[in-house]
């Protein structure tokens, strides 16, 4: 019984190999190349002996322990053949080597990187870069263009042993500190995946032999997982291909929308943004007027000795009308403007000889709803019934 082959020889797909352990749907071979789960990598996918496997993973001491679908019909002693699925460990390989190869483009534009985690998914893969940095839209382009770049110098990878002690004198190497925890206490050597001039990194997963065979790479996004770090999402292969023509679809589509051509897409889009802002700026100015103008209509009541203005006011919300009912109310002593919603609201700025939360607990304790605020000015929502109810009822 031994650790997975799967590391060093990770272009085998099909090997012999004698039980050594069956424990229910369990089995232990005396050797493997399927790959456990582990260090962000899935566990590979196959057949074992006719029977699919169903995961793969490692004990305590190293061993891997295929779990299987369905009870096997062979013993501790047999033969049997081990049938990795092809196509998801080439994607693993692919998108592990990706991985070394986004992190090698972050040591060429941030600061202070260090190496917070990994995982590949069948839709995307993510690494987690603890840095400094302010990981703006501009750098995920620059990351990208540097990943398909490396993609494209076909720059060969490699992976060796070597001792602790030298790993620790290379300033160079990258220890992802979740999944590499403790991998220089447990053991005399450490394995390092090298990126030709690239990137040097402790790993112990599947890689392709040269970035070329990576495939094309689309970052997807950003994201920050917890203080310090900023993960990174890309997808690798063919649905990185999938991601790139919506995008392009997408810009195809935007700049038929605005007239242009994907080249003038980045300044027509900022144009159009500029004359939105500017319109929605005049169109809060003229619903302004609006307000003002209906606040100016209200009906004058005298109450209690004061100067009352009050009405209704539709299509505006009750902070609205409140930032306009503060400077609406002019010589009166209080200005009350009654919303007509489908929930009702009260909204009431006062000289402070009538207080404003007074006001507005009296017409919520008559209509319901809810509300409060100070002397100058208050506002409740939520009341039981229509606008012209209230109002008659407060110019009773």
């Amino acid at each position: 019984m031994s650790d997975s082959l799967a590391p060093e020889s990770p272009t085998v797909r099909a090997f012999d190999a004698t039980v050594a352990r069956v424990d229910g749907r369990s089995v232990v071979l005396d050797e493997t190349y399927f790959y456990p789960e582990g260090g962000g990598q899935p566990a590979d996918r196959g057949v074992l002996g006719g029977v699919d496997v169903e995961h793969v993973r490692s004990e305590a001491d190293g061993t891997v322990v295929h779990d299987l679908a369905a009870d096997p019909d062979f013993g501790v002693g047999d033969e049997v053949t081990g049938v990795v699925d092809d196509d998801f460990r080439t994607y693993c390989m692919r998108a592990h080597t990706a991985s070394h190869v986004l992190y090698g483009a972050g040591r060429r534009i941030f600061d202070d990187l260090g190496y917070g985690g990994f995982d590949i998914s069948a839709e995307k893969v993510r690494v987690d870069f603890e840095t400094s940095t302010e990981v703006d839209d501009g750098a995920l382009v620059e990351l990208e263009r540097l990943v398909n770049r490396a993609v494209w110098d076909s720059r060969e990878v490699s992976w060796e042993e070597i001792p602790v002690s030298e790993a620790r004198e290379r300033g160079e190497i990258a220890f992802n500190v979740k999944t590499e925890e403790g991998v220089f206490s447990e053991s005399d050597t450490v394995r390092v995946v090298s990126i030709d001039g690239w990137d040097w990194a402790a790993c112990g997963g599947t890689h392709v032999s040269n970035t070329v065979e990576i495939g094309p790479v689309e970052v997807l996004g950003r994201s920050n997982p917890g203080e310090g770090l900023t993960r990174v999402e890309f997808a690798v292969g063919a649905s990185a291909i999938d991601r790139r023509a919506a995008v392009r679809t997408s810009a195809y589509e935007a700049a038929r929308a605005l007239g242009t051509n994907l080249d003038g897409l980045g300044e027509s889009a900022a144009t159009a943004a500029a004359a939105r802002e500017e319109l929605e700026s005049e169109l809060a100015d003229l619903k302004s007027e609006v307000l003002r103008a209906r606040l100016d209509d209200f009906e004058t009541v005298e109450r209690d000795g004061l100067t009352w203005r009050v009405g209704a006011v539709s299509g505006f919300d009750a902070n609205e009308v409140g930032d306009a009912a503060k400077e609406a109310r002019d010589g009166a002593d209080v200005l009350v403007a009654v919303g007509e919603s489908d929930a009702p609201f009260v909204v009431v700025a006062s000289a402070g000889d009538a207080a404003a939360g007074d006001v507005v607990a009296e017409v919520t304790d008559e209509f319901g709803g809810g509300g409060g605020g100070g002397p100058t000015f208050a506002q409740g929502g939520g009341l039981g019934a229509p606008a012209d109810e209230v109002l008659a009822y407060l110019c009773d």
